[in-house]
């Protein structure tokens, strides 16, 4: 015997379960959009003759704080000149 209020709730849940599955879905397909903007950028950079693999790293660069990147650039200097790299 089914409890209409369980079923009640049930189809509730499976709604919003269903809903959160199709946002997710959706935000999926615009991110895939996304990537494939990004790298049309990338070849439009590359046909123009940029380093597309540097401006990938400044563009990491660009997302840290300044401290850290002075810090991670001062210990590879002292990797580089214990290694007599420089």
């Amino acid at each position: 015997m089914s409890d209409p209020v369980s079923d009640a709730a049930y189809n509730v849940t499976a709604e919003e379960l269903r809903q959160f599955i199709e946002r997710y879905e959706s935000l999926e397909a615009e991110k895939k959009d996304i990537a494939d903007q990004q790298k049309e950028v990338m070849a439009e950079a590359k046909g123009r003759g940029y380093d597309t693999k540097v401006m990938r790293k400044v563009i990491a660069l660009r997302k840290r704080q300044p401290d850290e990147i002075a810090e991670e650039e001062a210990v590879l200097e002292m990797y580089k000149s214990a290694l007599g790299m420089s």
